[in-house]
């Protein structure tokens, strides 16, 4: 009760002394009232732009074109803001400057000048282009050289005349392989036949197509590594590797003779674990089919115990 109040408004003092221009809620007013003056002539700073990418365009680089806006010195007047055949003239009100004293009763205080927003110049015939700014906003097309090995969510800075952008790049997940930083990782198949027997398969890579060894004996999930095979590193030098994992693929809608060769090789199989469809167990622990219309698998069987019996006799003999 009793305490001292003020009706001063502090923005109507403020402009009182240092003019509307210059007064901290002036630019709010404007762009509250729909406003803004000279907004559109405003740089803040370096803007952001989006590249879309296919996986295999981030892998290998590639040069992607695009445009950009940018505030960059106005064409028509090179930058110095006057029609032609003017030129800016030092400003009077603060004599070039920028700065100018203001009186008020007993205090003196400095800020920028009004007249010439601080440059110590102003334009009595100002460009019909840039409005006397000196800039103006350009669009312009620019290719982006995207480096080999970029990743998703990776920005770069990239120089556009006088000023500079940022790129960001999105890429696009692959079907085909999984990345882990500049390493790829993808799967392969192989027939029960490559799998015991060992041979080759052929898979796509990242710069071409690559010839996998497959060694006699080779387990379902089998991680093989495919060295310097990966992405180009962009922060370092070299590639990083290519990991194929195996995997088994059973053959399906066999003929008779296929599923023929499979019984009798279930026959004599060793260390089977667990039980095989389609055979039982006779005296001894031996292996037999249970039904074989085709009589395929006895003709094999007679097959290989006449084989037995050609070597045996070859080596008593």
């Amino acid at each position: 009760q009793g305490g001292f109040r003020s009706n001063i408004d502090p923005e109507e003092l403020f402009r009182n002394i240092f003019g509307d221009k210059n007064s901290p809620f002036g630019n709010f007013a404007n762009f509250s009232q729909g406003g803004g003056g000279g907004a559109e002539h405003v740089d803040f700073g370096p803007k952001e732009y989006h590249v879309n990418l296919t996986f295999q365009q981030a892998a290998q680089g590639v040069s992607k074109d695009m445009y950009v806006s940018i505030m960059d010195t106005c064409n028509k007047c090179t930058g110095n803001g006057s029609e032609a055949g003017s030129k800016p003239e030092r400003c009077p009100s603060c004599n070039g400057t920028g700065m100018e004293t203001i009186s008020t009763g007993p205090f003196m205080m400095r800020s920028t000048c009004r007249r010439c927003s601080g440059r110590g110049t102003f334009n009595k015939n100002p460009c019909g282009e840039c409005k006397g700014v000196g800039q103006t906003n350009q669009r312009q097309k620019v290719t982006v050289p995207v480096p080999a090995g970029i990743e998703d969510g990776q920005t770069v800075r990239m120089p556009v005349g006088s000023k500079e952008v940022f790129i960001t790049f999105k890429v696009e997940k692959s079907e085909y392989f999984t990345r882990k930083g500049a390493d790829v990782y993808t799967e392969a198949s192989i027939s029960l036949a490559q799998s015991a027997l060992g041979g080759t398969v052929r898979v796509q890579g990242i710069y071409e197509d690559l010839n996998i060894q497959i060694p006699a004996g080779t387990p379902s999930h089998t991680r093989m590594r495919m060295s310097e095979k990966g992405i180009k590193k962009v922060s370092g030098f070299g590639h990083g590797d290519h990991y194929i994992n195996i995997k088994i693929k059973p053959p399906k809608n066999m003929t008779n003779k296929q599923s023929a060769l499979l019984k009798a090789f279930a026959e004599i199989e060793k260390d089977t674990p667990g039980t095989v469809l389609g055979l039982t167990y006779a005296l001894g622990g031996k292996k037999v089919v249970m039904e074989d219309k085709d009589g395929l698998v006895a003709d094999i069987r007679e097959a290989l115990e006449d084989d037995d019996k050609s070597t045996e006799e070859g080596k008593s003999s």
